[in-house]
């Protein structure tokens, strides 16, 4: 690798990448919607170079909104991953893009495999996957990594969210019916750094792998471990049911991913989702 491009370098995934890529002292150009618009294909070819790294991390994230506005979700998660794929294929660039669990239908029991039917209940899942056939068709080479319930605890994510209830509420009510794996966003950027520094190409096509922090959860397990984490009683925490907290975008019901194709390409295993927790926590503080 001799230059890494992130691309959605202002969203918490990003921003962390950057930091990766500034520890080790790799060079990395970090740009964010207002520096480069995927949704234009003459902007992104002007930014991709011959045998650099590009990581998206760019991509239309507003599930809910998504439902009554597909299309502009899809003129992002879709088009734009076209034009940077496109793009990555015609310069020789490598392309490492970011998914979601929300490509599949969120009804399986056991872990999902990179191979494992899709299925998109939403419209952003549905755009996140036509993002991932893009790639299939335009840039052989790359890799799709797919992951769940990314936070870093600032912001509007859920773990900001939870500490934010946890001063203004007496007790909170969260849904317990849902499974996936809460995935800190530091130990995420710093697997995808790690990818980015190895050399995965294949001639067989793309490769997609899966990462998240170990274990999995509710998320009435995660904002009870919130609580905990900052010497809260967890048990303000009361559980409640999908249907009693009914959104636009149904959720998937279960959307744990399997690391086993991670581990298998020689990549460093994300650590347990409590460890990353307490760790995120901890910085926070």
């Amino acid at each position: 690798m001799t230059t890494l491009l992130v691309t959605g370098a202002r969203g918490q995934l990003g921003s962390q990448l950057l930091q990766c890529a500034e520890a080790a002292d790799v060079p990395v150009s970090g740009v964010g919607s207002a520096e480069l618009d995927i949704r234009d294909r003459g902007a992104v070819d002007s930014w991709v170079r011959p045998d650099s790294v590009v990581v998206n991390c760019a991509a239309y994230t507003a599930v809910d909104a998504a439902e009554s506005d597909e299309a502009a979700a899809a003129a992002v998660n879709e088009i734009g991953v076209r034009n940077l794929a496109s793009a990555c294929a015609r310069a020789g660039a490598r392309l490492i893009h970011v998914s979601t669990d929300y490509v599949f239908a969120g009804d399986a029991d056991t872990p999902y495999e990179p191979d494992a039917p899709t299925g998109p209940l939403t419209a952003y899942g549905r755009t996140k996957l036509a993002g991932e056939r893009a790639i299939h068709e335009v840039a052989p080479d790359a890799q799709i990594v797919r992951t769940a319930w990314v936070y870093t605890g600032a912001g509007n994510d859920f773990v900001a969210t939870m500490l934010r209830l946890e001063r203004e509420r007496d007790t909170v009510q969260v849904v317990n019916d849902q499974t996936g794996s809460p995935t800190y966003s530091a130990d995420l950027a710093a697997g995808l750094f790690e990818l980015a520094r190895t050399e995965r190409r294949s001639a067989a096509g793309v490769t997609t792998l899966h990462a998240t922090n170990a274990g999995s959860a509710t998320w009435f397990d995660l904002a009870r471990a919130v609580f905990a984490g900052v010497g809260a009683d967890p048990d303000r925490v009361l559980p409640c049911t999908s249907a009693e907290f009914v959104r636009p975008a149904p959720r998937p019901s279960y959307s744990v991913l399997s690391p086993a194709a991670w581990a298998a390409a020689g990549l460093a295993p994300l650590r347990p989702w409590r460890d990353a927790l307490a760790d995120a926590l901890s910085r926070l503080e």
